[in-house]
């Protein structure tokens, strides 16, 4: 690659043409060249200054309102105006891309604390832009003004503007952590910003201990900054592990759910409100995509979707029926909608102004903070120079107060009045200045008193000024003040400080079954028979007397249930089966083989049926005497085959299905000996072959049962007749599984079942 340069030709003797060419290696040309256009990208446009938190276009747009003297009590002017100005002296961009920028200082929904005061239509959560420029007018807030304060006092370097003509600040003086505050936003060249708004007030108390413990950790600070606050509300379901993680790395995200209330309505009906909406969320966006999910029919249990807002948000949902979960309901539309947001979060500033770097919460209220005592001590010196410049001046207005007539004479009659004066009276050259600028009516009104007051004011702040130069504690100790004072203004308790989003536990992760969620919850009673068959009938049966089965068939058990309920079948070869209660036969006929409802394999049995409850453990138990217990959640399926429990080999077989609930198993053989051991001995699994839960010599297992200690054993007899055997007459037959045990009491069922 090579690069031609300029030439020149002339007429006449020895000219001619000159053509200089320099050899250029493209790659190195592209590299030096993309590689600034990078970092201007970075530091000129894209990442926000730790200090402040602002990047150039933010602060070029508050400065040249201050120059425009916006105040927040001073009228407003036409955005118009403030653009044409940003955009002449300090940011030499588009018109559009300056107004963009202050119209979003402007949203209470974008800004957690706006930096500008807007007067006509800035735009709103819906989505909808904002007028023109020529038809909204704005000014600063009082945030905007706390950024600037102390501009005028030498708080902060300026620089020239891109003209050379002006000057523009490096950095605002940022009288409150605003890079938390308000958050950024900014994608760079190869690296990217992202940071929410935050709490004020409790900004505020983290820096107060930070000034305290300068070494403090970001897990430290988190107990007084709960997390984000966003100016649109809604609720983080994060882990508070995740959310200290990612404060302490400076990267991470949140999930940000929408807010909603269950609003009921007359005759039972019920419907939803959902009052705030994830940060960032174009609500008419989010109703359409809404109003296309329930009309693909993606959102079963929502029946129909409207907006209701006005100036608060108010999405109404009507679910499909009245028997609807309203929280199984909200979780299908977080799940499909932008009722539930990932904010990602990336601390990428500009460390000091110039290093891209990603911070942690305290390395960026440390910036914050270490910046505010620089501009302390620079507010504090030019303070001090004004003070020294003033006590010249009136100390040569004293010497002028007691020399009045001399000093008017020499004004009046020397031709060098200046060099008289500072003959006359030893007057530096300010002071004589300022004489000679002063009236002569405002020489002649001069009061001792008056002079000697002033000046011993000033003298006793210089001197307060001087201590506070020279001693660092004290430089904190007056920015804590400061700090408190901000606290005051913004505290929780005010309208603007008050916090917006909450926070809740992570839900946990379910599979929805929206068909489930559509049946109507109804008591049941479900009936099984010793040949396999089974019914639900209506309501809590007491009374089943009254039940006829098939042939010699015969009730083999029976338990009260919901239709929503999931009924765990058992069999012979270990599988757990699921069936669902709303699909059973109902009770008018015998009801139908369990077979027909799950796949169980040819010579397997089906050995107990039972509700399944959410948390429950069960004791399995072979014939051979093997078992463990295992979690009734682990036994869920969703297919007809099943889900493998305990591993059996045959001619082993599953016997033995008991409630794991207690603190000791019973467990008695065949061969009529009886041990009792702790349950904790037994291992809880997921599935596996089990371990020897009782030691046989001939024959197997004959029951078991799981019982609380304190309570005693009990059996019932042929007769139905309970017996209770305490504690301690239970201490010859306790002992450690694997066991053989012994004959069990007098009065134990000759069948070797507890009942």
């Amino acid at each position: 690659m090579a690069q031609k340069g300029g030439g020149g030709s002339g007429k006449g003797k020895g000219a001619s043409d000159v053509s200089v060419i320099a050899p250029v290696d493209l790659r190195e040309a592209l590299e030096e060249r993309y590689l600034r256009y990078a970092l201007s990208t970075i530091t000129g446009r894209a990442l926000p200054d730790a200090r402040d938190g602002l990047k150039p276009v933010h602060r070029r747009i508050l400065y040249g309102m201050h120059i425009l003297r916006l105040d927040p009590g001073a009228p407003f002017k036409k955005c118009a105006k403030i653009v044409g100005d940003v955009m002449g002296s300090f940011h030499p961009h588009g018109d559009q891309a300056i107004y963009d920028a202050l119209v979003r200082l402007a949203q209470d929904f974008s800004s957690r604390y706006p930096l500008v005061d807007g007067q006509g239509n800035f735009g709103n959560v819906d989505g909808d832009s904002a007028a023109a420029y020529r038809y909204t007018e704005a000014r600063m807030t009082a945030v905007a003004r706390s950024l600037l304060e102390g501009i005028d006092e030498d708080a902060i370097d300026f620089i020239p503007n891109y003209s050379g003509e002006e000057k523009e600040p490096v950095v605002l003086p940022s009288a409150l952590p605003n890079l938390l505050a308000n958050g950024a936003q900014g994608i760079a060249v190869g690296m990217a910003t992202s940071i929410p708004p935050h709490n004020l007030a409790e900004l505020c108390d983290a820096a107060l201990y930070l000034i305290s413990h300068r070494k403090a950790t970001a897990e430290q600070l988190l107990t007084f900054v709960q997390g984000p606050d966003f100016p649109t509300g809604g609720i983080v379901v994060d882990k508070r592990e995740e959310i200290i993680e990612t404060y302490r790395t400076g990267r991470g995200s949140f999930r940000v759910r929408a807010r909603w209330v269950k609003e009921e309505l007359p005759r039972g009906g019920w419907v939803i409100v959902v009052t705030e909406i994830p940060y960032g969320v174009q609500k008419s966006r989010l109703i359409e995509r809404l109003a296309e999910l329930i009309s693909e029919r993606k959102l079963p249990l929502v029946a129909d979707v409207r907006d209701e807002s006005a100036e608060d948000v108010r999405i109404v949902f009507e679910p499909r029926a009245r028997t609807v979960d309203p929280a199984l309901m909200m979780e299908t539309l977080f799940k499909l909608s932008e009722l539930e947001t990932r904010f990602t979060m990336n601390m990428n500033v500009l460390v000091d102004g110039v290093t891209p770097r990603v911070v942690s919460l305290d390395e960026a209220l440390r910036q914050w903070l270490d910046h505010r005592r620089t501009v302390l001590q620079r507010r504090s010196r030019h303070r001090l120079a004004a003070i020294v410049r003033r006590i010249e001046q009136l100390e040569g207005m004293v010497i002028v107060f007691l020399n009045l007539d001399e000093v008017i004479r020499i004004i009046r009659e020397e031709d060098d009045a200046k060099g008289e004066l500072k003959t006359a009276f030893k007057l530096t050259d300010l002071q004589v200045e300022y004489i000679l600028d002063t009236r002569l009516r405002a020489l002649r009104r001069l009061e001792e008193m008056e002079l000697k007051k002033e000046l011993g004011e000033l003298s006793a702040e210089r001197k307060e000024i001087e201590a506070l130069l020279a001693d660092e504690d004290k430089q904190w100790k007056t920015i804590a003040w400061q700090v408190r004072e901000l606290k005051k203004t913004y505290g929780p308790q005010t309208p603007k400080g008050k916090r917006r989003t909450s926070f809740e536990d992570a839900p946990e992760a379910i599979d929805l079954d929206l068909a489930e969620a559509m049946i109507e919850r109804e008591p049941v009673t479900i009936v099984v028979s010793e040949k396999g068959w089974i019914r639900a009938l209506k309501g809590h049966v007491q009374d089943l007397s009254t039940l006829q089965f098939k042939g010699d068939d015969a009730l083999a058990a029976s338990f009260f249930a919901q239709t929503t309920s999931k009924i765990l079948a058992l069999a012979s070869n270990g599988k757990a089966y699921t069936l669902d209660a709303s699909k059973l036969p109902g009770g008018r006929g015998h009801g139908e083989p369990i077979r027909l409802f799950a796949e169980i394999e040819e010579g397997a049995d089906v050995v107990a049926v039972l509700p399944h409850v959410a948390g429950a453990a069960l004791l399995l138990v072979t014939n051979d005497g093997r078992g463990f217990v295992v979690s009734e959640d682990d036994l869920l399926s969703s297919t007809r085959k099943g889900r493998a429990a305990l591993n059996v080999e045959p001619p082993s077989i599953l016997k033995i299905v008991t409630q794991a609930e207690g603190d000791h198993v019973a467990i008695i053989g065949e061969n009529r000996k009886l041990l009792v051991f702790p349950l904790s001995e037994a291992p809880r699994m997921a599935r596996g072959k089990g371990v020897r839960m009782q030691r046989y010599k001939d024959g197997g297992v004959a029951d078991a049962k799981v019982f609380a200690l304190k309570d005693g054993l009990t059996w019932t007899d042929a007769s139905s007749r309970v017996f209770t055997i305490d504690k301690a007459e239970l201490k010859d037959w306790i002992g450690h599984r694997a066991e053989a045990g012994r004959l069990p009491p007098r009065g134990f069922p000759r069948n070797n079942r507890f009942g």
